[in-house]
Order: structure tokens, then sequence, then C-alpha cells
């Protein structure tokens, strides 16, 4: 099967004049595989996943999500993807059945009610079900975000910083959920994070941006050996600050 991400030549410019946000990037996320998209503030993360979701219209280069090119043909896409991201609300006047309710019969997921109750059972949402989701604590809208991004059971899952505002013993399930998740449906999740413990346990791979490059890949344990360090955090911290030795622009 085609990889579920090919990324080419990507780039994306919001003025003529300046760096562009995202700089000729290529890379793929093979099917079935968790790959880590890292980088400080401003390194592209955000910009990066909003093209590859359609949000934005790329400047130039080329995307294709589960074969199908996004430029042209991003319907035929859609319905097999889904995001998350703590930093985007659900509506906040219905409550968090409602809002499943909605997003799952826009996707046209059969025996929606069913399918609602086995994902509040799997992130701890029954109690929380019949709340008006603007009423909710920041861990609970999280593990309410991720519901709605699992409710199609999408082949491709895009994740900005899906365990944050968790406390401990919450995001170690939801890391739980997304491993059993991807192992048993063979989905594919693109994962960006600044948590580096995450990122070792989740990751097969991991795409290190900066300054909208992508300036290194490997798995976190070939990074760790490559920068000559002891976790990943010590690595993006290197490529951030541009003290690490490894530092390898091959990955583009």
């Amino acid at each position: 099967m085609e990889d579920a991400i090919k990324v080419d030549g990507l780039t994306k410019r919001f003025r003529a004049e300046g760096a562009p946000a995202v700089d000729a990037i290529s890379f793929t996320v093979p099917r079935g595989q968790i790959v880590g998209l890292l980088g400080g503030n401003g390194a592209g993360k955000t910009t990066t996943i909003s093209m590859l979701l359609g949000i934005l219209v790329p400047t130039s280069g080329v995307i294709r999500i589960l074969g199908h090119d996004m430029l042209r043909h991003r319907f035929r896409a859609l319905p097999a993807l889904n995001f998350s991201s703590p930093y985007v609300d659900l509506p906040g006047r219905l409550t968090v059945r409602e809002n499943l309710s909605v997003f799952g019969g826009l996707y046209g997921v059969a025996d929606l009610p069913a399918r609602i109750d086995e994902l509040a059972h799997e992130l701890d949402l029954t109690a929380l079900l019949d709340r008006k989701t603007g009423s909710l604590s920041s861990g609970q809208k999280t593990r309410a975000a991720l519901a709605k991004a699992l409710v199609n059971r999408p082949e491709l899952l895009l994740l900005d910083e899906p365990t944050a505002s968790l406390d401990p013993d919450t995001a170690d399930r939801v890391r739980g959920h997304l491993e059993a998740y991807a192992k048993r449906s063979h989905a594919s999740i693109l994962l960006a994070s600044h948590n580096m413990g995450e990122v070792e346990r989740l990751c097969a791979d991991v795409l290190m941006m900066k300054a909208g490059r992508i300036v290194d890949r490997g798995a976190p344990d070939a990074l760790i050996r490559r920068y000559g360090r002891d976790t990943m955090e010590e690595v993006f911290l290197d490529i951030a600050r541009g003290t690490g030795n490894g530092e390898s622009e091959a990955a583009q």
C-alpha cells in the first residue's frame, strides 16, 4: 500500500518576502506507524499539519494522503482521517455527547450511539457525556477532543499535543489507548508533541523541524545515539539550540 502520508517539496509562505514558514520539506509516514513531528515554537509543525488537513493551501509542493492528492482530491481522503488538538475547542454550548453525535454524523459513523458509549468507556468520559463541553476542565476537554478524533475510526490520525493538561495517570492511559488503537487498526499517527518521554514511548520514527525545515530524522534510540545523549529531551535541546554534533540535512 502507498504511504499514509507522502510529502514532496512542501512550502508555505505567508508573505512574498521573508523566510517561509515551511521550507521545501519532504517526508513519508508509512502505514501503521506512529511518527513524531518535533520542533520548537515557530518551527513549522502547526503549519505543516494545517496543510496536511487541507486547512492551508501550500505555496508549492505535493501532499498525498492515503494515496490521494490533497490539492485535487482531498474529499476522497478526509473521511479516513481525523485530527485532535487541545488548542482547538469543541463547541462549548453542546454536551460531549452532542459534539460526538454531530461529528460522528458528519463522518457517517454506523451505530453512532454505540460508538460514543465505546469511546466514553475507553477514555473515561461516561460521567461527562451529558455535560456542556465548555464547562469541562482542560484535561477533560482534551479527552473529549481525542474521542472526537477517534469517532470515525480513522486510518490516519493527526495529533497535536494529545496529552496536554492531563494528569500523569490519565496521560498514561491515553498513550496506552493510542498504542493499542494503532496496533489493532493498523492506523498511522503523526504526533506533534513537546513531551519527549511520550515521543520515546510511542514513536517508531521522528522528524525534527527547525526554522521550517526538517533537519534530522530517525528512530528515537538512533537519534539519542547519534547526538551522544541519554534522552530525546537532550536531543531536542541540542537541535533547538544548535549545539549538537549530529544534526544532518540528509532527511530533507
